[in-house]
């Protein structure tokens, strides 16, 4: 069995016809097909069944497509690994990130590492919670800031970077918006603009409301931290957001206010995988980042 073979077998699986995966891989569909004759022979078992002008995965082919992809993952890596080892300054740091975390604390720390290390590159991945817990998990990353941190189990190692607390975004003429701090009770009545269910940004918002005793009555969502300010600037209702949030300046039209009972917090930090090794730039960034946010918390 080749690397070829299997990169071959991905392509037509993902594309469920032949020609276009010969076109995308610039090669010859005879080729092609050879290559997947010669794979099914090797195993014996057909791996893809014809469709019309098209082919899809058998049910032994669907398998093979998983256990194909990991073994890919797996040598693209040792490869990238190899590669740094040669050249540690101009590895490729793949690092993921969840939409809290983009409007500070990103820029902030990858362009401070980059006046120490400016031949190193990025390769940015945006995702929810969980994605990033699974990307992580399963070698479709190696690095993702997250906040809250999960609990630490087998397959992730989790650092902690900083603590930080929520606040209530309310209109700038809000009966409420001139109140130094406020309870969270006293935002029972209010309409709430949060993320969407299944975001931790929102299952924070809901448990604190229901900690205090009622279930916030969500009258508008948003995808991204722009789109939650920009309803509450525009008077649709309030939102609950962590400090990091408001960094560069609160948005116009808007009133931030601490929360003072129950305080409601979040851990921020980063996650690697427990079961494997990081590339040497990504060490690098990993130690960087660590060294970054504990000179950072001495000045705050």
């Amino acid at each position: 069995m080749e690397i070829r073979q299997l990169r071959y077998f991905i392509e037509v699986a993902e594309r469920e016809h032949i020609s276009e995966a010969a076109i995308h891989l610039h090669v010859a569909q005879s080729a092609v097909s050879r290559q997947i004759a010669n794979l099914e022979d090797e195993l014996g078992v057909e791996l893809f069944e014809r469709v019309g002008r098209n082919v899809k995965l058998t049910p032994i082919g669907k398998i093979f497509l998983e256990h194909s992809n990991s073994a890919l993952q797996a040598i693209d890596h040792a490869k990238k690994q190899i590669d740094e080892y040669l050249d540690p300054d101009k590895g490729t740091i793949k690092i993921g990130f969840p939409t809290s975390l983009a409007g500070h604390l990103l820029p902030t720390v990858i362009s401070a590492f980059k006046k120490e290390y400016p031949n190193v590159a990025f390769h940015l991945r945006q995702g929810s919670y969980n994605y990033l817990i699974e990307a992580v998990k399963y070698r479709e990353l190696n690095l993702a800031f997250l906040g809250p941190l999960p609990p630490k189990d087998g397959s992730i190692d989790t650092t902690i970077l900083f603590t930080e607390n929520f606040s209530v975004l309310l209109p700038y003429n809000h009966p409420l918006a001139k109140r130094e701090k406020l309870p969270l009770i006293d935002l029972r009545n209010e309409d709430f603009v949060l993320f969407p269910e299944g975001y931790i940004l929102n299952k924070i918002a809901v448990e604190s409301c229901n900690s205090v005793g009622f279930t916030p009555k969500i009258s508008s969502e948003g995808e991204d931290m722009d789109a939650i300010k920009g309803l509450v600037a525009a008077g649709i209702g309030v939102s609950l957001l962590p400090e990091s949030t408001f960094y560069d300046s609160t948005p116009r039209f808007t009133v931030k206010i601490p929360i003072e009972s129950p305080i409601i917090r979040r851990t921020v930090g980063i996650i690697s995988p427990a079961t494997r090794q990081l590339s040497p730039s990504e060490k690098v960034f990993h130690q960087f980042v660590i060294r970054f946010f504990a000179l950072l918390g001495q000045y705050q």
